[in-house]
């Protein structure tokens, strides 16, 4: 049977103990031409930064390479935290990310800091305040206005529209990212598409309901569009699944403790989890098992979201062992055929 949603790839970079950041961005180099040959719709990277578990602090530094480093899947960002940054610099990067590979960059765009207080105020550049948090919507109307040549003659900034890097790759296609009500609030009002965060927050059905009743159409979007972003990880056997996911447990676990550590091994990890069994209690939706099992499940999270397209992340320690869950799926759904044909 065909399912009805796309499914496509979050990639953390994460950086297990004993690797650097060097080897965490050359598993993703190798896992995103491996998603491309499997069939995967996307491949996107997240921003987090100051983390010694996750190498990913820029991804608009990792789309080209892997955009490059691929030949027909989507590749963008998972996100872009816009609160760090102009709109009209994000604008020229993702133009010119387009420019290098022509309808195939996506601009996921968050509110989120991506990071602890301390840091998201060493990201701004000016230290006198604190940033306002309430003015994302202007910030990510502004954004769209450069992208889509569309800001009124009368605005300061209106010739800077023209100077954009233009490659006849267009525009990236522009996502709105989220775990709370104002970001679906916010991507039905610009017409955007949304992607929702379940491996952060997994009561989303009704904030992706609210998205579809308030969607306006716009010139980018002519109805809703909902991905759900959903924490997977497929073996072959559910005994092996449950393995694998006991490393980013204890990483979790000392992250909300306070402690930033690498993605330990299982070995380690699973000796932690026998002596925190407590600790260790994942609250958040977790997709694990054998790849009929895996399949069953998710597809029983697109009903609930009546998603469109599903994004699964994983945190591994073992690249082999990553690589083989999305081969697992892939293989489970059948994407390559479609793919290939393509």
């Amino acid at each position: 049977m065909t399912q009805s949603y796309r499914l496509s790839v979050l990639d953390q970079s994460p950086i297990a103990e004993g690797m650097t950041a060097a080897d965490a961005v050359r598993n993703t180099l190798d896992l995103a031409r491996t998603c491309d040959a499997l069939g995967y719709d996307r491949y996107w990277m997240a921003e987090h930064h100051a983390s010694p578990a996750l190498a990913g602090a820029a991804p608009e530094a990792l789309i080209g390479p892997v955009a490059l480093a691929t030949s027909r899947i989507r590749v963008g960002s998972g996100g872009v935290m816009l609160p760090h940054y102009s709109p009209f610099k994000v604008a020229e990067t993702f133009r010119l990310l387009s420019a290098m590979a022509p309808g195939r960059i996506d601009l996921g765009l968050g509110r989120a800091p991506g990071t602890d207080g301390r840091t998201a105020f060493a990201l701004q550049r000016d230290r006198s305040r604190r940033m306002p948090s309430d003015d994302f919507p202007q910030n990510l109307a502004e954004l769209v206005a450069y992208l889509d040549g569309t800001m009124p003659a009368d605005h300061p900034f209106a010739a800077l529209q023209e100077t954009l890097p233009d490659g006849h790759g267009g525009a990236p296609d522009v996502w709105l990212l989220g775990s709370s009500m104002d970001s679906a609030l916010w991507a039905a009002e610009a017409g955007l598409p949304y992607c929702f965060a379940d491996f952060i927050n997994s009561d989303g059905a009704d904030i992706a309901a609210q998205y579809r009743y308030r969607f306006k159409p716009s010139a980018r979007l002519a109805k809703p569009h909902v991905m759900a972003a959903v924490w997977t990880i497929a073996a072959d056997s559910a005994e092996e699944g449950q393995r694998l996911a006991a490393p980013a447990t204890m990483m979790f676990a000392h992250l909300i403790a306070g402690t930033l550590i690498k993605v330990p091994s299982v070995e380690k990890a699973l000796a932690w989890v026998a002596e925190h069994p407590e600790g260790a209690r994942r609250r958040r939706r977790s997709v694990i098992g054998a790849p009929a099992d895996v399949r069953r499940q998710l597809d029983g999270v697109a009903a609930e979201y009546g998603a469109d397209e599903l994004m699964l992340v994983n945190i591994l320690p073992d690249h082999a062992a990553r690589r083989r869950s999305y081969e697992l799926v892939a293989a489970e759904y059948g994407l390559a055929a479609p793919a290939a044909a393509a």
